[in-house]
């Protein structure tokens, strides 16, 4: 018999999974965008080009395991769902928006003209397409920041939050954060889907991002610091710091390969760098969903919905998986 403890925790886990799945495939695709409002130069619709096609037969798809997500929190820990739902309803459908306006702005582009190449030069479905993909990961990296601020505060059932709290100096540099992440991973996948002097274009803007990045990093530790001591205590714990660290040498390999063109090498250590980073992250959080109310246990469902739930994780991954293995191989290759 397996224990409701268990139970709470395979849920969960399969929650940061599917958030480390968004964070390395959905991640991208924002970062993408970014690249794509910001392509300059005399390669600049080449660039605008290379993005399309990287992403065109595939980007739509990853937004899958962020559904995942949202189905696995509200069905698991329905309580705790609710209380996010309510106290980051403003930004979290500020970011919905710019999800959908991303997506209906890159098929707009895509089908304003009979030819690529003309739906390559700037446009004002390009901008909104580039702006929305800002707008979305900073966003949801200011949530984050919340989160781990513990902004959000539950009493006798009421959500307690003062007004735009989500725009803190340490939630804000959250935001950048992920999206300097998301530019960075985007512009390492494109050294890996171009060649010669495009490929430098993507180069330089890795070591841009990738500098950015670090940067970030820094001042939202210094942050942390003062606003989120907590949680940087829980980060420097010993079943969060391995992971951490692991997840700081990975993105050190990953400059190290962009800056001696192992391109394929910095790919994999970029994905990487992601999946250790939410990884440290998810067990620096736990046992607490939403600092300091709500733990998963107070806030799980039923046992009968976790066991449903579990027993099904196999064959929706038996069904999905294999599919989105296809599909990339189908589009990539």
């Amino acid at each position: 018999m397996i224990s409701t403890e268990l139970l709470v925790n395979i849920t969960a886990a399969a929650a940061l999974f599917g958030l480390m799945a968004y964070g390395v495939f959905g991640g991208a695709d924002f970062g993408g965008g970014v690249w794509d409002l910001f392509a300059a130069g005399p390669r600049r619709k080449e660039q605008r080009l290379a993005i399309q096609k990287a992403m065109g037969p595939v980007w739509e798809a990853n937004h899958v395991w962020l559904i995942f997500v949202v189905v696995v929190l509200f069905t698991c820990f329905p309580r705790a769902y609710s209380k996010l739902a309510i106290a980051l309803f403003v930004p979290f459908h500020l970011a919905l928006v710019g999800i959908m306006l991303r997506g209906a702005s890159f098929v707009f582009r895509s089908y304003q003209s009979q030819q690529a190449e003309e739906a390559a030069e700037t446009s004002l479905w390009g901008i909104v397409f580039g702006v929305a993909s800002i707008i979305s990961p900073v966003l949801l990296g200011a949530a984050f920041g919340v989160v781990t601020e513990g902004l959000i505060r539950v009493k006798n059932g009421e959500v307690q939050a003062q007004p735009w709290f989500w725009l803190t100096p340490y939630a804000i540099a959250n935001g950048l954060l992920a999206l300097t992440t998301c530019a960075y991973l985007a512009a390492v996948y494109l050294t890996n889907e171009t060649k010669g002097e495009l490929r430098e274009d993507f180069r330089w803007r890795a070591i841009l991002a990738g500098t950015g990045t670090a940067a970030l990093a820094l001042l939202v530790l210094a942050l942390a610091w003062f606003e989120a001591r907590w949680f940087v205590d829980r980060m420097l714990s010993p079943q969060a710091l391995p992971v951490v660290i692991a997840g700081l040498v990975c993105f050190a390999a990953s400059a190290w390969a962009v800056f001696n063109r192992h391109f394929i090498l910095s790919r994999l250590f970029a994905a990487a760098e992601i999946c250790m980073l939410i990884l440290g992250w998810g067990l620096a959080q736990h046992p607490f969903l939403v600092y300091p109310d709500l733990t998963f246990a107070a806030t799980a469902a039923p046992r009968a919905t976790l066991y449903f739930l579990v027993l099904t994780l196999p064959v929706g991954a038996l069904l999905l998986l294999p599919s989105l293995f296809y599909l990339f191989r189908v589009f990539k290759s």
